[in-house]
């Protein structure tokens, strides 16, 4: 795909926050890829480098109010209850695509809207699923990082032992709404728990072990911390389990093996690693009787705008890794 015609057309809801940001950053960048329009009625009229002013010199593209149908996919990277509505008020064609980064269509009793089926785009579960789909609800984020972190286990139905998981995320992961809790002088410096047991993307989780191992019921037990950096997640997972670790790293790398963005070892890893990349860092190791798993990606990435990129990707037999083989920040 060289000439300007034969690339997918790309229209973006939502362009102004930080996952409509990072969907701009990467699109700019896409070999394949001609954005043809960002849609904010906040910012109606204003250039794009105007909000996200490290794209200036990038693009001249502006904010629209107007939808353009001459797409071939449609990102929708608005708020969650935001994307149904959406979809319910405007005619969008059958034969645009679209990808929701919203949690909206997520779970398969929500996943329809419209006479529109959504499936859920976690690559290295669904792939094959995403090759033949029309419109794919987005995983969450800490959902992508917990499930990359528990797949292999399912897959050969060794879940078998309540699961426990801590795992802290970025100051991005909350959106860029202000809060309390986002605001530089309560963030910076200080740690807290949030919606401990009850984190929202625990039933997502719950879908994807199951369709794995269809007789997971086991308690996963998640406390959700708020960290004092930007982006980026790291989960620390356990459960007891009688595989050895050489046992379980050979089960972890074999099943990642063709999938270009999650990686295993069972050395020390650290978030610096994959920030700004779509890559997923696995660390598995043997404690005792318990398996232990630490996961680490960025959440506005691998767990947002990249894996939407990723599923594009794959949803119009391209690369894979197209346009998503970025830098980490490395220090």
């Amino acid at each position: 795909m060289t000439e300007s015609t034969s690339k997918i057309r790309a229209g973006i809801v939502g362009g102004a926050g930080y996952t409509g940001g990072e969907m701009l950053r990467i699109l700019l960048n896409h070999p394949n890829v001609d954005i043809i329009f960002v849609h904010s009625n906040s910012n109606a009229g204003n250039h794009v480098y105007d909000v996200h002013k490290d794209l200036f010199g990038d693009t001249d593209l502006t904010f629209s109010s107007e939808l353009a149908k001459n797409i071939d996919v449609l990102f929708l990277c608005v708020g969650h209850g935001d994307a149904r509505k959406f979809l319910e008020t405007n005619d969008i064609p059958d034969y645009i695509k679209i990808v929701d980064l919203s949690q909206d269509f997520r779970l398969s009793q929500n996943a329809v809207s419209k006479n529109k089926k959504f499936v859920y785009g976690l690559p290295e579960l669904n792939r094959e699923n995403i090759k033949s789909a029309q419109n794919i609800a987005n995983p969450g984020c800490f959902a992508t990082c917990l499930q990359l972190g528990l797949l292999p286990l399912a897959s050969k139905s060794l879940l078998n032992n309540e699961v426990h998981i801590t795992a802290t995320t970025g100051s991005t992961g909350a959106g860029q709404s202000l809060s309390p809790t986002s605001h530089f002088t309560w963030r910076n410096d200080n740690l807290s728990v949030y919606k401990a047991f009850n984190h929202q993307h625990l039933n997502e989780i719950g879908q994807s072990l199951k369709q794995l191992q269809g007789n997971f019921g086991k308690a996963i037990n998640f406390i959700p911390y708020r960290g004092d950096f930007t982006r980026g997640i790291i989960a620390s997972i356990y459960t007891e389990s009688e595989l050895s670790e050489a046992e379980a790293l050979n089960l972890y790398q074999s099943y990642y093996a063709g999938h270009p963005f999650t990686h295993v070892t069972n050395k020390d890893i650290d978030l610096k690693q994959i920030v700004n990349t779509n890559k997923c860092f696995i660390q598995v190791k043997k404690h005792d009787n318990k398996i232990f798993i630490i996961s680490i990606m960025d959440n506005l990435l691998k767990g947002a705008s990249g894996q939407a990129v990723q599923n594009m990707n794959i949803m119009f037999g391209l690369d894979e890794s197209a346009g998503l083989r970025l830098k980490a920040i490395g220090f």
